[in-house]
């Protein structure tokens, strides 16, 4: 990497921020607005438990490999990969900042794209395992009735499956792309059986993917706590839970305006009042969103300069 290139992503990152920032500024005074009138100490541990997040995102992508990561690194990396995520589609800028972080460890790009597929993986399952656990043991906890339109597309649907179908049958046709796609498919099952033979990488890369979410649930919980709703925080962590995996396929940077519609819809659908519940998602997104964009993007910067990725 050139060092005129490196230099350009040193920078990158805080004029993304600026342009973002400046795009979403009423939703940013709205929040901080708010942030007068919520009590403080729930709102100092759900930032408490933001910080974990990370922790728990690092032990997910530790358990994923079978190297030993450099610790301090591994966890700035997540620190710097979540701002990334939040500038760029969902995904792509937490997954280029770690592909680049293992590289930089010595794995080979084979290697280093299984470890990525695995962790994501972890995620899917342990979000969505997450979230049906609760509704087995809460099945009232959320109407999901009330979140689906009332004329269900799904002629739409057969249309995009039938398209899907045909690239992906393409796709198969071409013996070159099938090569490619076989090669990868077996490093990464040989990537998997040896990271589970290994209890604790295996707890690590379940764990994390398991506490992940339910982290993420618990600050909603405390925001909600911080404007003294008495809805059932196991409600509120459904709530949560559904409408993060039905955005979960919108490319839009960070999930930023679906994931606060869908919060609001799903607040609303447990019962809270639609002006509170647009607090409560205003809050609680600009605690885990919007206050560690700005380090978040200086650590990327900062880790870009000192070739950490």
């Amino acid at each position: 990497m050139t060092v005129t290139i490196r230099r350009v992503l040193c920078v990158l990152p805080l004029l993304l921020v600026t342009v973002v920032a400046v795009r979403q500024r009423a939703v940013l005074s709205q929040g901080f607005g708010l942030l007068a009138t919520a009590r403080r100490p729930w709102l100092l541990a759900a930032a408490g438990l933001t910080c974990l997040t990370w922790v728990a995102a690092a032990c997910t992508r530790q358990g994923a490999v079978l190297e030993r990561l450099p610790g301090r690194r591994l966890l700035a990396t997540q620190f710097a990969a979540g701002a990334a995520n939040h500038l760029l589609p969902t995904g792509l800028g937490a997954s280029a900042v770690n592909l680049r972080f293992m590289a930089v460890c010595g794995l080979s790009p084979a290697r280093s794209s299984a470890a990525l597929a695995l962790y994501l993986l972890a995620e899917c399952v342990g979000r969505v395992g997450l979230l049906g656990a609760l509704l087995v043991v809460f099945p009232d906890a959320l109407p999901f009735g009330s979140l689906l339109p009332d004329e269900v597309p799904v002629g739409a649907f057969l249309v995009g499956g039938a398209v899907l179908a045909g690239v992906v049958g393409a796709l198969a046709s071409v013996r070159r792309v099938r090569t490619v796609v076989g090669g990868f498919l077996r490093t990464a099952l040989g990537e998997a059986r040896s990271v589970h033979v290994r209890p604790a990488r295996a707890l690590a890369l379940w764990g994390g993917a398991l506490a992940f979410p339910a982290l993420q649930a618990g600050v909603l919980v405390l925001v909600a706590q911080a404007f003294g709703l008495s809805v059932p925080a196991a409600h509120l962590a459904v709530a949560y839970l559904a409408a993060t995996v039905a955005v979960a396929l919108v490319p839009t940077p960070g999930g930023i305006g679906s994931v606060e519609a869908a919060l609001v819809v799903a607040l609303v659908a447990v019962g809270v009042a639609a002006a509170v519940a647009t607090a409560v998602v205003l809050v609680f997104r600009l605690i885990t969103v919007w206050l560690p964009l700005l380090p978040g993007a200086v650590t990327l910067a900062a880790l870009v300069r000192l070739k950490v990725i």
